[in-house]
């Protein structure tokens, strides 16, 4: 794998420095840059070349989850926050960071946080390539070539196999490394599976990807909603209402416009 590209946020120089010189003397990782704000570090992440971003929480202009929620789904790097307070962890973990830092920290404290965005780096950059194999495999199959997709997905808890069925799945969402498998009884059910993963897996002209958190069963969606400045929500026949992201909007529309 390449080096680890990493960029470093905070308001304060001397937390940027300390930083850098523990993620710099780590072989395999790179320091793209540093910012000094919120607005400076997504103008940076849009650039596409971050991989993770450790970045401060409290800081002039935008706070580290504007950073997050203003950066698209499909150009954000795996976040870890790194702060002087404690009490943002919830909200921290609700925006999907891989870790949460407290100052001060101990050198072998950035050590394992790194080692865990590079984990997360690499699942994303397999998952990636499930998905130009699952799309290469959707081809072959529409020209007579093969291709299958599975009718059930396994899902394994202490002392007990089950399987689901994929015709009953409604929707699917992110939780942590596992997923949630929706289903038309009402059910979830817990599957240790990247969302890249199932994604790749399931019929593409079935189920759709409407967010980082979310794939939807197409004829499931009952309408696209606004909710707020620059927010859409996918809502399905039984109220569920996930989010949309911009990006994948459009794909959403067409789909929907075949049904």
């Amino acid at each position: 794998m390449q080096a680890l590209r990493v960029l470093i946020v905070d308001d304060e120089p001397l937390a940027r420095a300390g930083l850098r010189a523990i993620v710099a003397a780590e072989p395999d990782v790179l320091v793209v840059g540093e910012c000094a704000d919120g607005a400076e570090a997504v103008a940076r992440m849009l650039r596409g070349d971050v991989d993770v971003a450790l970045i401060d929480i409290q800081m002039p202009d935008l706070n580290g989850f504007d950073v997050v929620a203003a950066v698209p789904d499909d150009q954000r790097p795996v976040f870890v926050f790194v702060t002087a307070h404690d009490h943002f962890a919830i909200q921290a973990f609700d925006a999907n960071a891989i870790d949460y830092v407290l100052k001060p920290f101990r050198d072998e404290r950035i050590r394992a946080t790194l080692a865990r965005a590079r984990k997360q780096v690499e699942q994303r950059i397999a998952g990636d390539a499930r998905a130009v194999l699952s799309d290469l495999m959707t081809r072959r199959s529409s020209t007579g070539d093969g291709g299958r997709f599975p009718d059930r997905i396994v899902v394994r808890s202490v002392g007990k196999v089950t399987f689901v069925r994929v015709a009953d799945i409604v929707w699917i969402g992110a939780a942590d490394y596992y997923a949630e498998l929706h289903t038309r009884d009402g059910r979830a059910h817990l599957v240790r599976e990247t969302m890249q993963h199932l994604e790749a897996r399931l019929d593409p002209s079935i189920f759709v990807r409407a967010h980082r958190t979310a794939i939807v069963r197409i004829d499931q969606v009952s309408e696209l909603r606004s909710s707020g400045a620059d927010r859409t929500l996918v809502v399905l026949r039984d109220g569920t209402r996930l989010p949309l992201s911009r990006s994948r909007r459009e794909a959403i529309e067409a789909r929907l416009a075949d049904f």
